[in-house]
């Protein structure tokens, strides 16, 4: 007898070659309880745990010994007897799961060979063995659940090894297509973001591979509250310094002969010596020229005069240096790409654009490796001294037409050593502070957006037609945003979204202070995230100015009494005076009259919120912007 059993999908019975039905759902429920068990006894109360989802009925054992009776009229002498039990005889060909976990064990032990192509060709016939869910259609509930969920865990694993074989293998353009509707269908699968950002680096899209890595933080934030794993990180940090390693390299041709390969001569270990830096033109011979600048917001409003003061900074025939300094959300970066991209034509030795993601662990020495590799330095070649570091990057730039765009800066020991040491290159630096000690920059400093250009800002979102006809509520939408670029777009965002929303009901919404951080979220805009980067980098400089900022959040007007707030913090007035104004130069608190302190509106919000949760303080905060460079 020729006999096959298919539990990966559907149950189905072939015997002979001829489909045979063997009956009911729970008569289907025996069958894959006995195929699990082939060749092994399986008692009446265990099969009944695998067919009935609940206790059994008093007519349990009466009805599994009439089960097995009509699979034993389709199978003869297979299906045994045994005492209060009965036995499934198969060949392990008889049955797809074996046949599965066959071709997927040999398919891993190609892939470590490694042996791509053939991994491919076994994988791919092991994952063919499936025709849907396992076990679709019986009873749920049952004892084999726990089965069915495994073998479901089996496919998935192994379709990440077959795209994990074709990535080896060169496939990634093909690919591609299949990866996406994995990860569409299984969000959480950090592997499978990997692959998918591997595959896109690969075709040439690093902007689509790094917006995958920004869906996928996304996604296990949102549905687990997580930062992704230590190998998505490390993939993503090397994407951002384009390192070799992660191009494609075709597998070695396996050596068929006995005799060992002669061992290659090892040269004498010798320094690396800086490349010449190019005398022709642009692109010229060891040089690389990066357009690293991401793309300009469409829809930018207002800001002109300080937009043109950039502008004006960088084309300077002078030290071309500017810090861009502003409030969380006042769309600093926004306003240095648009002025970035407005003088790009004048920097026709390329643009490259460094996020640090506020971070204040991030030294000078990895901000100047990160560059170095995007003009072209191969990363063995990086020396591993800071000083050489930049002795190297002042010798590739020197007379070139260079601009670098450094975003989230904390400190400004961190851009230091790329201020343009004379004509040619220049600098734009972003950040929460206004960086004080950089000698010799111009500083464009951001206030929040006045109301015109706020409301123009959520009319250029979300149409003229809601807006104009409530003024009121407009107005009062603008106020409740703050001045801030990000709340106003985040509420832009939401009304273009919803056109049932009217403007009066986001802001009576949006009048409660409790909910106010939490509708002022949306997908990727959060003012309670870009509030946390801040945050972030003020604790890890000084605890002190996060036990203040929380205070305030429980009681804003504890500061009339300052001499009380510095005996609760244990700490003296002057060093109550020196942590305010580290607060204001990180625009948390604001000066509103001489000696006086305020919080701003959403600042106080995401105090509250820190009063109410003390164990912030004693815990990383969750930042949603981009990882910091790769050391």
């Amino acid at each position: 007898m020729q006999l096959q059993i298919r539990l990966l999908g559907s149950v189905e019975l072939c015997v002979d070659d001829q489909v045979v039905t063997p009956g009911a759902a729970k008569r289907r429920g025996v069958l894959a309880g006995l195929a699990l068990e082939a060749n092994r006894s399986v008692s009446l109360p265990r099969m009944a745990g695998m067919v009935w989802s609940d206790v059994p009925p008093a007519s349990a054992v009466a009805n599994l010994r009439s089960h097995a009776a009509g699979l034993r009229r389709a199978l003869g002498d297979r299906v045994v007897a045994r005492p209060n039990a009965y036995e499934l005889r198969l060949s392990p060909h008889e049955l797809d799961v074996t046949e599965f976990d066959r071709l997927a064990g040999e398919g891993r032990s190609l892939l470590a060979v490694p042996d791509p192509a053939g991994a491919v060709a076994t994988l791919t016939a092991a994952l063919a063995h499936w025709r849907g869910a396992s076990g679709d259609g019986l009873p749920r509930g049952t004892a084999l659940d726990n089965r069915w969920a495994s073998l479901d865990e089996q496919r998935l694993q192994v379709f990440e090894e077959l795209a994990e074989a074709r990535l080896a293998a060169g496939e990634h353009g093909h690919l591609l297509p299949e990866l996406r509707g994995h990860v569409d269908a299984h969000p959480l699968r950090e592997r499978a973001w990997g692959q998918l950002m591997l595959a896109l680096y690969r075709c040439g899209d690093v902007p689509a591979a790094l917006t995958v890595y920004r869906d996928a933080r996304a996604v296990l934030d949102e549905q687990l509250g997580i930062e992704p794993g230590e190998e998505l990180g490390t993939l993503h940090r090397a994407m951002l310094d384009r390192a070799s390693e992660l191009a494609y390299t075709p597998p070695p041709v396996p050596i068929t002969t006995a005799t060992p390969p002669p061992a290659p001569a090892v040269a004498a270990a010798t320094p690396p010596t800086p490349p010449t830096p190019p005398a022709g033109p642009a692109g010229g011979a060891g040089w690389a020229v990066p357009r690293e600048l991401p793309a300009g917001l469409v829809t930018f409003v207002g800001r002109d005069r300080e937009t043109s003061e950039v502008v004006t900074a960088l084309r300077g025939t002078t030290r071309a240096a500017v810090v861009v300094t502003g409030a969380f959300g006042s769309g600093k970066t926004a306003l240095a790409v648009r002025a970035a991209h407005a003088v790009a034509a004048d920097f026709p030795d390329g643009q490259v654009f460094v996020d640090l993601g506020n971070r204040t662990s991030v030294t000078s020495g990895e901000v100047l490796g990160r560059v170095l590799r995007a003009l072209g330095v191969a990363p063995a070649d990086v020396p591993e001294s800071t000083d050489e570091r930049a002795g190297w990057f002042r010798s590739l730039v020197a007379g070139r037409r260079l601009l670098l765009v450094v975003d989230g800066v904390t400190r400004a020991t961190q851009v230091r050593p790329l201020l343009p040491a004379g004509p040619g290159p220049a600098l734009v630096v972003i950040g929460q502070r206004r960086l004080g000690s950089l000698d010799g920059v111009r500083r464009v400093s951001l206030r929040p957006l006045v109301a015109a250009d706020a409301r123009d800002l959520l009319v250029a979102l979300a149409g003229p037609e809601r807006l104009t006809v409530v003024p009121a509520a407009t107005g009062e939408l603008v106020r409740l945003c703050a001045g801030s670029v990000l709340a106003l777009r985040v509420a832009g965002t939401r009304l273009a979204a919803r056109p049932d929303m009217s403007v009066g009901a986001l802001v009576g919404q949006l009048a409660d202070g409790r909910e106010r951080l939490d509708l002022l979220d949306y997908e990727d805009l959060s003012v309670r995230s870009s509030l946390a980067t801040v945050v972030a980098a003020v604790r890890s400089d000084d605890e002190v100015a996060v036990r203040l900022l929380t205070l305030l959040g429980a009681a804003p007007d504890a500061l009339r009494r300052p001499e009380r707030v510095a005996r609760q913090l244990g700490i003296s007035g002057a060093r109550l005076r020196r942590t305010l104004d580290d607060l204001a130069d990180a625009h948390l608190v604001q000066r509103d009259e001489p000696g006086g302190y305020r919080l701003p509106g959403l600042v106080r919000e995401y105090a509250a919120e820190l009063a109410d949760v003390p164990t912030v303080l004693a815990h990383p905060v969750t930042v949603r912007r981009g990882d910091p460079l790769a050391a």
